[in-house]
């Protein structure tokens, strides 16, 4: 069966995965087209408060945020989804210079860029197709004329998808982008009580668990895996020590998964980690940040105060 580049990677990392000391699975293998759908429904579940709160937060800030961009800003946005927060910030701006969203999908890119060319025709749309996760050359970004600063936008609460020390890297990069006179606004999940991280994880509706267990579908129909998915069932976990919740597919009885010639027994209690999302204070982030060489001058946060937004300058350059 011959096989993209990325399938080939994904077979790599599945089977490295698998056969670790502690399985685990990259959470971006998550998303195919019918989970980035189960993803969509998670965010509209009554149970799952992210992105209520950051929607709430964006209405009640936005124009003291817009006030902070200022006016001929370059907006970059990492993954720019489908884009609600994002036409309403630019409708906001004060005559914004240009927007360049970066997304790893092809068909996602297009159809958020189509949408906004059409209503924001104001706007210079400079759409890049590129991993975010990845070093983008700094050539990418050039404008001319240049604008007054690059504001690198990553609303949502993908930052605590990453480790602490990959967290630092990231910041770092989006460091880079920004240059000395730029800004990053980035969204932060607060930490808060056990109760509602687990039912955010594991809302009543059963659509996380769908969306975790895709992931063996996924590999099952894209990979050629054999599995029992019947013999796994989705489960979210507070990690206390570290702070952060974790996705788990627990096996409900002894089963095998197999790659080809790689097999990979599971004993009833066994569990495939397939996602971490960590969860700070205000006063832990900006710590976070200070290690990427920046620094947090103002954070906003929705009514509840549920969820973050951080506004970070390279330490040094802005108000103390």
């Amino acid at each position: 069966m011959s096989q993209t580049e990325g399938n080939r990677q994904f077979l790599a990392e599945a089977i490295a995965g698998l056969q670790s000391a502690r399985p685990s699975i990259p959470c971006k293998y998550l998303y195919d087209a019918h989970g980035s759908a189960l993803f969509e429904a998670i965010c509209r579940s009554q149970d799952y408060y992210v992105t209520r709160a950051d929607l709430a937060l964006h209405e009640r800030h936005l124009p003291e945020i817009s006030d902070r961009i200022g006016p001929q800003a370059h907006i970059i946005e990492f993954g720019s989804g489908s884009g609600i927060k994002t036409r309403r910030l630019l409708e906001s701006l004060d005559k914004p210079r240009a927007y360049t969203p970066i997304e790893i999908s092809a068909a996602a890119l297009e159809a958020s860029v189509k949408d906004l060319r059409r209503d924001l025709s104001h706007v210079e749309i400079q759409p890049l197709q590129a991993d975010y996760t990845e070093d983008i050359p700094d050539h990418h970004f050039h404008l001319d004329p240049p604008p007054r600063r690059r504001v690198v936008y990553f609303p949502g609460s993908t930052i605590g998808n990453f480790d602490q020390n990959e967290a630092i890297a990231f910041l770092r990069r989006m460091g880079n982008i920004i240059g000395n006179t730029g800004a990053i606004l980035i969204g932060v999940d607060l930490l808060k009580p056990e109760p509602i991280l687990l039912r955010a994880y594991d809302d009543r509706e059963g659509i996380t668990a769908q969306f975790n267990l895709n992931l063996l579908r996924r590999m099952e129909r894209e990979l050629g895996v054999e599995v029992d998915i019947n013999a796994f069932r989705h489960e979210a976990r507070f990690n206390r020590e570290l702070s952060r919740i974790e996705m788990h597919l627990v096996a409900t009885r002894a089963t095998r998964i197999g790659i080809g010639a790689h097999q990979s027994d599971f004993a009833a209690g066994d569990s495939i980690h397939t996602e971490s999302s960590y969860k700070y204070t205000v006063a832990g982030f900006r710590e976070i940040a200070a290690r990427a060489g920046l620094e947090s001058l103002q954070v906003w946060t929705d009514p509840d105060e549920l969820f973050s937004m951080h506004w970070l300058e390279k330490s040094g350059n802005g108000e103390s």
